[in-house]
C-alpha cells in the first residue's frame, strides 16, 4: 500500500482556507451594517481563487484552459445576476 502525502501548497492553501473560514466567522458576529456583505463577498472571492489556482490547478495551465475556465465563470456570473434580478423585481 503505497502513501499519498499531499505537497506543500495544497497544504498551505487549506490552511489559508481554513483561516479564511475563521476570519468570515468571526465577521458574522461584528456588527458592521452592510459592510459585513461587502466583506463576506471579499473572502468569498479569495477563497475561490485559492481553490481554482491551487486546487484545480489552473495556475500552470496554458492560456486556452485559462480562458475556458472565465468563460464558465462568466456563464456563472449571468446566471447568478438573473436570479438576482429576478430576487430585486419582484414586489
Amino acid at each position: 500500500m503505497t502513501q499519498h502525502r499531499p505537497s506543500l501548497p495544497l497544504v498551505v492553501a487549506w490552511l489559508g482556507l481554513m483561516g479564511l473560514l475563521a476570519l468570515t466567522v468571526a465577521t458574522a458576529y461584528v456588527p458592521l451594517g452592510a459592510v459585513n456583505a461587502i466583506i463576506a463577498i471579499g473572502i468569498g472571492i479569495i477563497k475561490a481563487t485559492l481553490v481554482a489556482a491551487i486546487f484545480m490547478e489552473l495556475r500552470s495551465r496554458d492560456a486556452l484552459t485559462l480562458v475556458f475556465a472565465g468563460a464558465g465563470l462568466f456563464w456563472l456570473g449571468i446566471l447568478l445576476w438573473l436570479g438576482l434580478m429576478d430576487f430585486l423585481t419582484r414586489a
